[in-house]
């Protein structure tokens, strides 16, 4: 077991007291999303804070898990499908929140030892995501700002969305639809005029080691999301070679990033190449709400620099782990309120490194809890089961 340095330890410490702040909000006494600014339950901030929560050595955090989960199960629509808000069943329409609540689930499940704990709502919430493929196979897609990122494109067959539906199925034994989707995942993109038949639309890039953002027949996104191919590595859909290829890329592009003034913080940026306004994809909207280098277009998000931070561990990039965990450490030090000493922002700019977001954010502060974690013991807990089955 690696012994964390001061910073690094005081900054867990912290995180844990943001976690018992956020515990109970105004929504049925649910956790809220951030200290202040976002008081509701989203459904998918609180499934990703689960690793965190869970992993804190907190009880009151275990037993917030347990209610989170026991409400959405209480609030799934008759179809399987999980809300984007825990105590609004007809708040509906997300891409990502039914797979997390299954694969957090089986987190929790691991955690407390109830093996069958929500097994109807489990059952249910598999059933829906069976039918969430176009084409009735195992790899499901999106429209989209249906997944976390509700001011950026991604449609088709997500990678995000696809490696959560892969850690699920291998976490709960279902190893045949797993190979299916790996299989599937693995095949080159569509980058011909014309698709034929046979063909499937994959998300392996021909001549860089990443999963592409997204596919669907003659479309694709190539740029690299960080949160989704960290996934990748974690639960196992990269080889172990491909997993030190993935992390070695990242880290060159972020060194050409801030020789370029592109980035300013020793951490790497949720989307890049950025969206700029003469690319194909860019938006209208993008100018007020996704400039580049801002928000889902190539902001810093201290919870996905903790799956990064992980994501290294899993691949044997040890002293890469480290050296973005104490990043992260100071990074989550920055506020936007000056009286704070830990700010755990929900984002930062990736120009000028500042705080964007709002404060004391809950994803924020468990997945800082998740990253030191793994550092420190020098494994990625319950990812490793699931690489294991990979």
């Amino acid at each position: 077991m690696k012994i964390l340095d001061e910073s690094i330890a005081a900054a867990k410490q912290a995180a844990i007291e943001v976690l018992l702040h956020n515990l109970r909000g105004p929504y049925r006494g649910l956790p809220r999303t951030a200290g202040w600014g976002y008081p509701e339950p989203y459904t998918r901030d609180l499934l990703i804070a689960s690793l965190g929560m869970l992993l804190s050595r907190e009880q009151r955090l275990v037993d917030a898990v347990r209610k989170v989960l026991t409400v959405l199960a209480r609030n799934q629509t008759e179809r399987g499908h999980i809300p984007s808000l825990v105590h609004d069943s007809g708040n509906r329409g997300a891409s990502d929140t039914t797979p997390l609540f299954i694969l957090a689930l089986g987190f929790y499940r691991n955690v407390s030892g109830e093996g069958d704990f929500l097994e109807d709502a489990a059952r249910r919430a598999m059933r829906w995501m069976d039918y969430q493929s176009p084409d009735d196979s195992v790899m499901v897609a999106q429209l989209p700002t249906t997944d976390w990122r509700d001011e950026q494109w991604v449609m088709g067959f997500g990678l995000f969305v696809n490696t959560v539906v892969y850690g699920y199925l291998r976490l709960y034994g279902e190893h045949e639809k797993a190979l299916m989707l790996k299989s599937l995942m693995s095949g080159l993109t569509v980058t011909a005029d014309k698709r034929h038949k046979h063909v499937h639309d994959g998300l392996r890039l021909a001549e860089k080691p990443y999963f592409a953002l997204s596919s669907f027949k003659m479309y694709s996104n190539e740029r690299f999301d960080l949160l989704g191919n960290s996934l990748a590595i974690l639960t196992g859909l990269t080889s172990p070679r491909r997993a030190v290829k993935i992390i070695a890329w990242v880290e060159a592009e972020c060194r050409e990033l801030r020789v370029k003034g592109d980035l300013a913080l020793a951490l790497p940026p949720n989307l890049f190449p950025y969206i700029r306004p003469d690319d194909p994809d860019w938006l209208s909207r993008f100018d007020r709400y996704n400039r580049p280098g801002m928000y889902h277009n190539g902001g810093i998000w201290p919870f996905i620099c903790g799956f990064y931070i992980a994501a290294a561990v899993a691949a044997g990039r040890m002293r890469i782990a480290e050296r973005n965990l104490k990043a992260l450490a100071e990074a989550v030090k920055m506020a936007d309120n000056p009286e704070l000493a830990f700010g755990f922002n929900e984002y930062l700019s990736a120009q000028d490194g500042l705080p964007r977001g709002q404060d004391w954010q809950t994803w924020s502060a468990a997945m800082f809890i998740y990253a030191a974690e793994c550092v420190e013991l020098g494994q990625t807990s319950f990812f490793d089961k699931i690489r294991a089955a990979s």
